[in-house]
């Protein structure tokens, strides 16, 4: 299977959840999308650095950029041998390991799926399609959604949508399409009363399918560590694990009161 080294998907998972603001201070990309998601509001250091004073000066100046917009200061950490000095550095101020998540690849394949009539493929998000997701994934209102729907318009992709025998619903997905001819699957979400039905498996099969016919030579995918079932499902799917990242949160310095 021939794949993107990590270095090179860190850059495509930017492109594909690229948040509203970003900013590049020094080697690191700051991003803020008003709260909605971790992705999206995190600290991507593409380029960690490894000298302690310039760690923490870098360090610094994140923290105030995240304080002015009034979010905490989180780090998307990938495993890799060059993040070791950043975390050296999280670790002595005390941020913590979340969110696990597991990187998986796979090559594009030379046989395409065979064709579901049954599921639905567009080239935005339906209001449908957005309520089914943000029903499951979602945190936040009605705002928060248009905030989220703003990430996923800012690159290009294919949404798909399969209903149960009742016309609902059921399942979601999104093929995030950056340039450079490999896609990222997302947003996979099944209604929690439809699960264990196939319809995620027909949402995969229809966005490879998707792929191959736009000539993708591979494909990522995030999952968390602790969703062995979804694990499960995309291993059949020809997926293997390729790494991993965690989100290193600033802890607060005071703690909250009140209601």
């Amino acid at each position: 299977m021939e794949t993107k080294p990590m270095t090179g998907l860190e850059e495509l998972m930017d492109a594909a959840w690229p948040a509203a603001e970003r900013e590049q201070s020094g080697g690191w990309v700051l991003r803020a999308a008003s709260g909605v998601t971790q992705r999206a509001n995190s600290v991507w250091p593409g380029d960690p650095g490894v000298d302690a004073h310039g760690l923490l000066a870098a360090l610094r100046e994140a923290r105030l950029w995240y304080r002015n917009r009034r979010l905490p200061l989180i780090f998307q950490v990938f495993e890799d041998p060059r993040y070791a000095p950043l975390n050296a550095v999280l670790d002595q101020e005390g941020f913590t390991r979340q969110s696990e998540t597991l990187v998986l690849v796979r090559d594009g394949g030379t046989d395409s799926p065979a064709r579901d009539s049954g599921v639905e493929i567009s080239v935005e998000p339906s209001p449908e399609w957005l309520r089914l997701w943000w029903s499951v994934d979602g945190r936040g209102d009605g705002t928060a959604l248009a905030v989220a729907r703003g990430i996923l318009e800012r690159c290009p992709s294919l949404y798909a949508l399969v209903r149960d025998d009742d016309g609902r619903p059921a399942a979601v997905g999104r093929l995030a399409l950056p340039p450079g001819g490999t896609g990222g699957m997302y947003c996979m979400a099944t209604r929690p009363d439809a699960r264990r039905r196939g319809y995620a498996g027909r949402i995969l099969q229809a966005l490879l399918r998707e792929g191959h016919a736009r000539g993708l030579s591979s494909y990522w995918l995030l999952v968390m560590a602790s969703n062995a079932g979804a694990r499960e499902l995309y291993a059949r799917a020809g997926f293997q694990a390729a790494g991993r990242y965690l989100y290193r949160q600033e802890r607060p310095k005071r703690h909250l009161t009140g209601c």
